[in-house]
């Protein structure tokens, strides 16, 4: 009995250690929480395992004896950040048409984890995937969820939905012929288990058509996100209730079309709809003269995470010349509409989503949404707090996952990101985050 009581003693005591041992504290830090109200100077957050524990101050929240403090003294501490429109399954390269053609054996081992791993790194902790092969976009989001990959954690859509799918993307773009398929294709994601789908060329459908594709997944619980492109894909998507739109479209013409407005408008009234969600991805447009006449940004190597030397060298040699790049020939007429477009949807009362096309020609995993978040402030005068709530609360929100993550709250999971100074007054610290904390584990 004495070798049994002894036994239970030390049980007992190894597991106060284990415990104190798994127990984190950020101390002195001012804390932005999400939810948009005044920073909390000098904030305590204590984290125990995934989960936050406690949330408090320096007055009055005690740290417990053997906790791992962690000083963010000076620094900004705020909810990991989510970027809602990216691409794991490409990297930056210029040739769409080589890229599809070349890379797919190695998306599930190599490209997809690394653009998740960057994403990470540079204080996503929650991403978006917006189209991919269906069991390679799965098997990267279930890895990563198992902790057996480092990176973001992935909300995915599978292949793109849409009237034909282009010529060599027949792998990740499923094509609608007829209401009835259209419903069949849906079932089959929703059975697969996507977490939402992505539509795009809607106005290239029949109404019949997109009016299944968006019931059906209604029915199954999948949120659906659309293409904005052209102001026909808006005016249907809003007729058939899509969830989110994308981009800010419309090429170079100047502004939403008025009837456009109006309907949007008319949406937004409608409370019990809940809000209007938009993402309008225009760090890539907007920052696209700056980086083609300033092309020593590209040899920053925060890219290359992840990926084979020979695929580093592939995607530097397709953008060597970022002035003759076809994806962008046009963008220098684009980029004068983009402010314009922004502020006639934030009048309209819609909600906007940090999302940056991540993926596309030069625009990379590891730096994408600092420069949307960038630009939003310091370029179009949103308001800080509202783009880090963009960021961070209103997509977590949209994504049905708001009691789990989102904001700094007790009982949430960890994902906690710092930065070394002011988030609120210069929001492009955010280019170099100097912690990363994903369901309480430390990765940077």
């Amino acid at each position: 009995m004495r070798n049994l009581a002894l036994f239970f003693l030390l049980f007992t005591c190894c597991g106060l250690l284990l415990a104190q041992g798994n127990l984190k504290a950020l101390v002195g830090g001012t804390l932005i929480d999400g939810y948009g109200s005044a920073p909390i100077q000098n904030s305590v957050i204590l984290i125990e395992g995934e989960r936050i524990k406690a949330v408090g101050t320096v007055g009055t929240l005690e740290v417990p004896e053997g906790a791992d403090v962690i000083s963010t003294e000076g620094m900004s501490v705020l909810p990991g950040l989510w970027d809602m429109h990216v691409h794991t399954m490409i990297n930056g390269h210029a040739d769409y048409a080589y890229w599809d053609k070349t890379y797919p054996p190695l998306l599930k081992d190599v490209i997809m984890p690394a653009s998740a791993h960057q994403l990470l790194m540079a204080g996503v902790t929650s991403a978006r995937d917006l189209g991919g092969p269906l069991d390679e976009s799965l098997a990267v989001r279930d890895a990563i969820n198992k902790g057996e990959l480092p990176g973001a954690t992935l909300y995915v859509s599978g292949p793109f939905i849409q009237h034909a799918p282009y010529p060599g993307t027949e792998a990740f773009r499923w094509g609608v012929n007829g209401a009835e398929d259209g419903r069949r294709k849906i079932r089959r994601l929703a059975e697969a288990g996507v977490d939402f789908i992505k539509l795009v060329d809607q106005d290239q459908m029949t109404m019949e058509e997109l009016r299944a594709v968006v019931e059906e997944a209604h029915k199954n619980g999948l949120k659906v996100v659309a293409h904005g492109h052209r102001p026909e894909e808006i005016r249907r998507g809003l007729e058939v209730g899509v969830d989110c739109f994308e981009h800010t479209g419309l090429s170079s013409a100047p502004r939403y079309p008025e009837d456009v407005m109006e309907m949007i408008r008319e949406r937004t009234a409608q409370m019990n709809l809940g809000p209007l969600f938009w993402c309008p991805t225009v760090e890539g447009l907007y920052n696209y003269e700056y980086v083609r006449d300033n092309p020593e940004k590209l040899d920053n190597d925060s890219w290359h995470l992840g990926l084979p030397d020979s695929v580093i060298a592939d995607i530097r040699q397709s953008i060597e010349h970022p002035d003759r790049l076809p994806y962008f020939q046009l963008t220098p007429s684009r980029r004068p509409t983009l402010k314009t477009k922004i502020r006639q949807l934030l009048d309209a009362g819609v909600v906007l989503l940090v999302g940056t096309d991540s993926g596309i020609p030069m625009k990379f995993h590891s730096q994408s949404t600092w420069n949307e978040l960038d630009v939003w402030v310091n370029e179009f005068g949103i308001d800080p707090m509202y783009a880090i709530r963009a960021a961070t609360y209103w997509p977590a929100l949209w994504t049905g996952v708001a009691d789990e993550v989102g904001t700094i709250t007790p009982g949430k999971y960890a994902d906690i990101i710092a930065v070394d100074g002011d988030v609120l007054r210069y929001v492009s610290l955010l280019q170099d985050v100097d912690l990363v904390i994903k369901r309480g584990r430390q990765y940077k």
